[in-house]
């Protein structure tokens, strides 16, 4: 049996992109470059962590974030953190490093010696679209939008 190539699907992504680039708009609305925001999470009864997300820098055409959780089990775990380029000619957010980790390709061969998956670049996209949705709904800050 032949194995195909895995071919990126670029529609998929840059609708990750573009709908990540709204999400972020929507949570940071008019900060500005050294502004923070904390999002406090929570469940039904408890608070389980704090989104950060940290303009860096602002240019006309471009945003950098820095994007990152901290919580209950930060001395256990290595919490998620990333790096996210907002293009606002072309109204989208790239995740450009996650955990240190820089320069994603569109594809990568599998097996490779970093295990990346294939699609390494929209999973990381779509992680960074699902957890902003998170907290939009599960988020309380006085910054949030209603």
């Amino acid at each position: 049996m032949t194995r195909t190539a895995y071919v990126t699907d670029l529609r998929s992504l840059q609708g990750e992109c573009s709908a990540n680039y709204i999400r972020l708009l929507k949570l940071i609305s008019d900060a500005e470059a050294g502004d923070v925001r904390d999002i406090a999470l929570s469940g039904q009864s408890q608070r389980f962590g704090t989104l950060r997300i940290e303009v860096l820098e602002q240019a006309p055409y471009t945003t950098m974030l820095r994007v990152h959780q901290s919580g209950v089990l930060d001395h256990m775990i290595d919490t998620p953190r990333m790096m996210v380029h907002l293009y606002h000619d072309v109204r989208m957010a790239e995740v450009t490093d996650f955990q240190r980790l820089r320069h994603f390709e569109g594809r990568y061969r599998y097996p490779n010696a970093q295990m990346h998956q294939p699609d390494e670049k929209l999973q990381l996209n779509r992680f960074l679209g699902e957890w902003l949705d998170h907290a939009m709904a599960h988020g309380h800050t006085a910054d949030l939008p209603g």
